[in-house]
């Protein structure tokens, strides 16, 4: 298992990162869009599930590498780009003017091939509310092949807690560093699958 750390430590490493000038968001993207398509074959229908913060925002340029590679690919954003902060609004403009749409709502009767998992990550601090816990369900019973990037959404980072049923990722994608959460025993360990990292170049100081 790779080392884990905690929020805290993630945040300050990406702290530090954006502020020497590193973009690491579209670095997130491409790296997730990689260990997608080297998972999947060409034609497969990717969903990419874009929540209201920066992991949001690592799904949708992760979409948009996708779409590059000639994969056919969704973007699912319930909360609408109203309030996207800066990076993650940029990705979804970006999304925007190589052509792809944007759902509001899953469309009936699709089932993707591949789920990208990109609702919360490491910010969700609190209970799933009923519209995102009622989406992630729908996930869960399709029964495909999740990538969660960072953590799958609905388990706390630091602890592994489930804050509410969890998604079941098959593989997931830590950026910086992997988080304590899918160190532990129990719901995280769990829920995330096959754990791997991929630091984007990023190194996080020990704890001091």
């Amino acid at each position: 298992m790779p080392p884990s750390y905690s929020v805290a430590q993630i945040r300050d490493a990406e702290r530090q990162a954006l502020a020497s000038g590193r973009r690491l968001m579209p670095l997130a993207g491409a790296a997730a869009a990689r260990y997608a398509t080297a998972r999947i074959q060409l034609g497969t229908a990717v969903l990419a599930l874009a929540g209201p913060g920066n992991n949001g925002g690592d799904a949708l340029e992760a979409a948009t590498g996708l779409r590059a590679m000639g994969h056919d690919v969704r973007v699912l954003l319930p909360s609408g780009a109203q309030g996207l902060p800066g990076d993650a609004a940029h990705a979804h403009a970006g999304w925007l003017a190589v052509g792809g749409e944007i759902w509001s709502a899953l469309e009936p009767g699709f089932v993707p091939g591949l789920v990208i998992d990109g609702l919360f990550g490491i910010g969700l601090n609190r209970p799933l509310s009923e519209g995102w816990q009622a989406l992630v369900d729908k996930v869960n019973a399709w029964d495909v092949p999740v990538l969660a990037l960072d953590v799958p959404s609905g388990i706390d980072a630091d602890t592994g807690k489930a804050l509410g049923r969890p998604i079941r990722a098959r593989w997931t994608l830590s950026f910086i560093g992997r988080a304590r959460g899918l160190e532990y025993p129990g719901p995280g360990r769990d829920a995330c699958g096959v754990s791997e990292v991929d630091t984007l170049g990023v190194d996080i100081a020990p704890a001091g």
